[in-house]
């Protein structure tokens, strides 16, 4: 991306974003990005992530590419909200602070509730109950404060959800006991999804950067650890992808000899046009990402609404009628997943839109 102003247009152009917010306070040392791609269903939600970017360019690129994602995301859930996402440029380990984060609450405040402002990479619930001390626009709160608590249990779930509707797809049924199943990278959600499938009996590989954490987990839960760079390559069932983004690309494809693509890591895909028809080539059922790792922006949603337990779960369990659905498109019109994913979002919106 060029550094000058009209290249942002047009990239926003390109997107169909709303808004980019900036927040600079030299101060408090705060640099701060909110994009909003898509307020049609509802009031834009999104994580908020920490990370010592580049470039200010590689993080304005970031949150359009995971605002959009999101606009998918409530879409295909069925949920009232819109697309967002915000980027703090900094160490998350080094340069967070109590007065960074409150700072950071006030800009979303200032935004009118606009954007909500939800958990990403680097950030933690101890950091919205900061950003909360400035404003009310947060979800994911800890039950404490009356949230929804530990998102990363709803969002294995709906993964878990996507895992079985695909299976369902291939073999008829969707038991898990004795499918392969290669989970790559076991954080908190890669954790929960391992805990449900080994509860079905299904053979789970595990594979994480921290060698550590890779064997904890393998002894824990019973499961076979293996080298993380080369987890897609396993003669598995299903591959799932639940670290960094951009595992399935053109140079991993045809070296993957998986039957079944699904994982909670966003924008699990570069060259997105180029690797759907590898996809396609080789025989390999993608189900989006955007489609099956919405648990997380459930539970937010069922947050902010005040609804329970039970009706989240079942918010939750639609995940797999809707991949099926998905599938089921993707079939009848001889198009990719993805592209069944993004027609069945963009319609939900359209239609919306006309009541508007």
């Amino acid at each position: 991306m060029q550094k000058d102003s009209t290249s942002l247009f047009d990239l926003m152009r390109v997107s169909d974003h709303q808004n980019i917010f900036i927040c600079n306070d030299k101060e408090v040392g705060l640099k701060a990005i909110v994009a909003i791609h898509d307020t049609t269903l509802g009031p834009a939600i999104g994580g908020v992530r920490m990370l010592p970017y580049a470039t200010e360019a590689e993080a304005i690129e970031d949150a359009l590419r995971l605002s959009k994602a999101i606009t998918y995301k409530a879409s295909l859930a069925g949920l009232n909200l819109g697309g967002g996402s915000a980027i703090i440029i900094g160490n998350n380990r080094t340069e967070k602070s109590e007065v960074l984060m409150r700072r950071f609450g006030r800009f979303i405040n200032g935004l009118n509730g606009n954007f909500i402002a939800s958990i990403d990479v680097g950030t933690t619930q101890k950091d919205l109950e900061y950003i909360h001390a400035e404003t009310n626009y947060v979800a994911g709160l800890p039950t404490s404060l009356n949230g929804s608590g530990d998102t990363t249990v709803f969002a294995a779930k709906g993964v878990y959800y996507g895992i079985k509707a695909a299976i369902k797809e291939l073999y008829g049924d969707d038991n898990l006991a004795g499918r392969k199943i290669a989970v790559q990278g076991v954080g908190s959600v890669g954790e929960h999804l391992v805990s449900l499938l080994r509860a079905e009996n299904a053979r789970v590989y595990v594979s994480d950067m921290t060698e550590e954490r890779k064997m904890k987990i393998a002894a824990k839960y019973k499961a076979e650890p293996i080298t993380y760079s080369t987890s897609f390559e396993l003669d598995a069932d299903v591959y799932a992808p639940c670290a960094l983004g951009g595992t399935v690309n053109p140079d991993t494809v045809p070296r993957m000899r998986c039957k079944i693509i699904a994982g909670s890591a966003n924008n699990q895909l570069l060259e997105e046009e180029k690797t759907v028809q590898l996809l396609k080539d080789n025989n390999i059922l993608y189900t989006p990402d955007f489609l099956i790792n919405a648990g997380a922006l459930i539970s937010c949603f069922s947050e902010l609404e005040g609804y329970g337990a039970d009706r989240t779960d079942h918010l939750i369990r639609y995940i797999y009628t809707a991949t099926r659905h998905v599938i089921q498109k993707s079939k009848e019109e001889n198009i990719s997943t993805y592209q069944a994913a993004k027609e069945l979002a963009e319609k939900r919106i359209q239609d919306m839109r006309k009541l508007k």
